[in-house]
């Protein structure tokens, strides 16, 4: 089981892809810089919560509760001061100065992703680890993390991570896992679950799955 970093030097990009900064942590929001569906530095909550919604499949009321809980999360992604709230909703989100803000765990929690960007193939491994036999509803069987999963994954990270977790990591992951297998997921209820082949794809090669691409406004 290898260690090494395997994605592209930090800001770079990949063939056909914007580059993304370090200092952007998110990796969905990075898939996003990097295929031009959002600008890397300032974005319009507007933007951002509407696109989001999109992606999550979601129409009515539903949508917009999404969309809701995605201007919550933005307007405090750069800072909790009132100046700074203040500027990030009429401003918009600075992706890439989201590191050290209130939502960063610093390479904490999965490992995947460290705090330099880099991305780590053994802890995507170790993702897979968790995970079980899962039939996609597209044919075939894959390496996936139901609900039930992921919590489990997300109870050992903590563990894991030891002193050096803060009491609200696990706050900070309830908007980070459930919230990529509610988007990103396959099948319904409790057998809906994420696949590892595609977290890889996400935090590897920066793309998502076409299936979402498609409920996306084009790329600038």
């Amino acid at each position: 089981m290898s260690d090494h970093a395997i994605a592209a030097a930090p800001g770079t990009a990949l063939a056909g892809q914007l580059p993304v900064s370090p200092n952007n942590p998110c990796p969905f929001l990075r898939a996003l810089v990097a295929n031009g569906y959002v600008d890397g530095h300032v974005v319009p909550l507007s933007q951002l919560t509407e696109i989001i919604g999109c992606a999550s499949g979601e129409t009515g009321s539903a949508q917009k509760k999404v969309r809701i809980a995605t201007w919550i999360v933005a307007v405090i992604a750069n800072g909790l001061g009132p100046a700074r709230v203040f500027e990030s909703a009429t401003s918009g989100a600075v992706l890439d100065e989201l590191r050290n803000g209130p939502l960063d765990k610093h390479g904490g929690g999965s490992r995947i992703l460290d705090a330099h960007a880099k991305v780590h193939e053994d802890q995507i491994e170790r993702l897979a680890r968790f995970g079980k036999d899962c039939k996609d509803p597209a044919g075939g069987i894959e390496t996936g993390l139901t609900a039930k999963e992921i919590k489990t994954f997300m109870a050992a990270n903590i563990e894991r991570d030891g002193d050096a977790a803060r009491w609200y990591f696990p706050i900070l992951m309830k908007g980070e896992w459930p919230v990529l297998l509610k988007i990103l997921g396959k099948g319904e209820g409790e057998a809906r679950y994420l696949s590892v082949a595609e977290v890889r794809t996400l935090f590897v090669e920066r793309r998502l799955p076409e299936r979402i691409t498609a409920r996306l406004p084009k790329p600038a």
